[in-house]
Parts: structure tokens; C-alpha cells; sequence
């Protein structure tokens, strides 16, 4: 898959380029034997400041070309950057920017805010790694769009105090070494190459990964399915079967239990950040009880592996379950694994 550089990119490059080779004649200047001096008698020479990309912030994150799009045409455009695994690049062609663009125009929307929710860790880890790299145009642009998504993002402080450290030392070590303009063109070259192949990477480890959550939810749903069918067979069967011919007392009516549970809704646990990044993987077992009208009562873990590393996701999931009503209050359990993927 190949990607487009932005112009803010290109911009920035071109822009460090300038400088870089103002500061190579400013020093060829003053190594001569007899340095001119301005009129007036001044011994500074004067020099243009170069022009530079604005800043990438949280307000400026999403590209005026994408908030430009209609709230349909963002929709397709995110299912298709989405599928095709470009979940955070190239810059104005990505998932997170079209869907922090659509969440914009529709604020209310549920699809929207999930899909925001399985892309963030996956950001996060592209920012940590765009550092290491030292690319830090693109570690901005990246923190600039997690700003925006959540303003009160656990790792947002830590991320962009280490953009500044380490663009800082970067900064010192090139004072140091006198990296030529060439040299540092032809840096800034291979950094491009090596963010497009990186991002390639990275996005198609992150889309196996959200594959293999949702087919475990699309397994755990048919594994319900079944378990509901049965149910009707029993049921079935059990009013076939013609009555006893001698007279009993009425039976009271027969007690709802786990087979009878018809799922309307099991979403998927968040997968815990910290886990995603370390490649954590492991189970909760949680046992829930659900009520007359099919919502989820209580929950609580009774097995977990790791201990307490995906016990709140699990019991947050379970509390949002939905199924159809019953006639008497049903206590269930369900082991929720959780796998970061290939």
C-alpha cells in the first residue's frame, strides 16, 4: 500500500531544509578573512527568518480538507480507511480523522464513538514509536489527534513531554555533529521511507488484531445462538409429550434458566491500553445475574488471568448486555478472553 505525504509535511521538510542552509552560508560568512560589514557599521548580517509549518494542534488535527466532506461522504470514507487498514495515516486519509470529523457533524452517534475507542490505543503505540524514530512531525500530528479524541487521555501528558525531551537532544546532537544541509535532507528522506514503512506495518498488526476481537464476539454470539436453539428444541419436545392419563395436581410453570437466555446485545470489552501495548492476553470469568426484563443486574469476576488486568473491562462489558425478557431472574457465568492478536 502506498502513501501520500501531506502538504504539511512537505512544508516542514522544506522548511528545516531553508534554514539548514542559511545557517551553512552564515557560517562560511564569518570563516573568511575579511567579513563584509553593513552599512552603518554593524558587525550582525542580517538574514530572512525562514518560513515554517504551523503548529499541529488539536483544533488544526483533522485537515480542512476533511472536515470539508458531508457527513455520508466521511462515513464511507472511514469504513473504507478503516477496511483498507489505514487507521491513523497518511495524514487527511485516515480513519481517526475522518471519524473525529463525523463525530463533529454527529455527535450523537454510537458507531462513532466505539470506532474512536478501538483506535486510540493503536494511536497511542504509533506515537510512542513515531518518537523512537524521531519523527517528530509525525508524533505532533499523531498526539495532536489523541488530544482532540480524548482531551483527558491517561498517556497524553507523558507522550507529549517525551516529543519535547527528545526533539530537544535530537536538536542538540545535530548542533553537534554539523549535519549539512544535504546530509540533512537526505535524513529527512529516509525518515519519510521509514514512517510509510512502519505505518504500514503497524496498521496491518493493529486491524489483525481488532479482527480477532470481533471474531471472538461473533463466535461468543453463535455459541449464545445455539445454546438458545436447544433451549426451543427442549421446549419443544417437552410440549409434545402428551400428558400423563391419571389426574396430578398442576405443575407450577417451569423456572427460567442459562439455556433460556436470548442474547439481544453482547458488545465486545474494551481492550485495556496498557495490556495492548505489552501484548497481554488472558480471560475473565464473570458471573452476572439477569433480570425479568433481560437487563443485566449484577456482575462480578470469579476467575481472572492475569489478576486484575482486564477484570474492569470484563465487568464493564457484561453490565451493558441486553437480552430478551424472562420470567424469573437468571445467574449466569461467561469467560471473556482477551487475545491482542497475531
Amino acid at each position: 500500500m502506498t502513501y501520500r505525504t501531506s502538504d504539511r509535511s512537505r512544508a516542514a521538510v522544506a522548511a528545516r531544509t531553508v534554514l539548514l542552509l542559511a545557517l551553512g552560508l552564515g557560517i562560511a560568512a564569518c570563516g573568511k578573512d575579511e567579513p563584509a560589514t553593513p552599512a552603518g557599521g554593524s558587525d550582525a548580517t542580517a538574514q530572512a527568518p525562514a518560513e515554517t509549518a504551523p503548529a499541529v494542534t488539536p483544533e488544526n488535527a483533522v485537515s480542512s480538507k476533511v472536515t470539508a466532506l458531508g457527513t455520508d461522504e466521511l462515513r464511507e470514507a472511514a469504513r473504507k480507511a478503516y477496511a483498507e487498514n489505514r487507521l491513523y495515516a497518511p495524514a487527511e486519509d485516515n480513519a481517526v480523522e475522518y471519524y473525529l470529523a463525523l463525530r463533529e457533524k454527529a455527535p450523537g452517534d454510537a458507531g462513532v464513538s466505539s470506532a474512536l475507542t478501538d483506535l486510540l490505543p493503536m494511536t497511542v503505540i504509533a506515537i510512542e514509536q513515531s518518537v523512537q524514530r524521531e519523527d517528530f512531525e509525525e508524533a505532533q500530528r499523531l498526539a495532536a489527534l489523541l488530544e482532540k479524541a480524548d482531551p483527558q487521555h491517561p498517556a497524553l501528558a507523558r507522550l507529549k513531554g517525551s516529543i519535547t525531551a527528545q526533539q530537544t537532544a535530537s536538536v542538540k546532537r545535530a548542533e553537534q555533529e554539523k549535519i549539512s544541509a544535504e546530509e540533512q535532507a537526505k535524513r529527512q528522506e529516509e525518515l519519510e521511507r521509514q514512517r510509510v514503512a512502519d505505518q504500514q506495518r503497524q496498521q496491518e498488526e493493529a486491524a489483525r488484531q481488532l479482527a480477532a476481537q470481533q471474531q471472538a464476539a461473533r463466535e461468543q454470539a453463535e455459541r449464545e445462538e445455539a445454546e438458545r436453539k436447544a433451549a426451543e428444541a427442549r421446549a419443544a419436545a417437552a410440549a409434545a409429550t402428551p400428558a400423563p392419563a391419571t389426574s396430578r395436581p398442576a405443575a407450577e410453570p417451569a423456572r427460567a434458566t442459562a439455556a433460556d437466555l436470548r442474547p439481544i446485545s453482547t458488545p465486545a470489552p474494551r481492550f485495556p491500553a496498557a495490556a495492548m501495548r505489552s501484548r497481554t492476553s488472558g480471560e475473565v470469568q464473570v458471573e452476572f445475574t439477569v433480570g425479568t426484563d433481560g437487563s443485566v443486574t449484577s456482575a462480578r469476576v470469579v476467575r481472572s488471568e492475569p489478576a486484575r488486568v482486564f477484570d474492569r473491562e470484563a465487568v464493564a462489558a457484561v453490565r451493558e448486555w441486553r437480552f430478551q425478557p424472562i420470567a424469573n431472574p437468571v445467574t449466569t457465568r461467561r469467560t471473556i478472553g482477551f487475545n491482542p492478536g497475531g
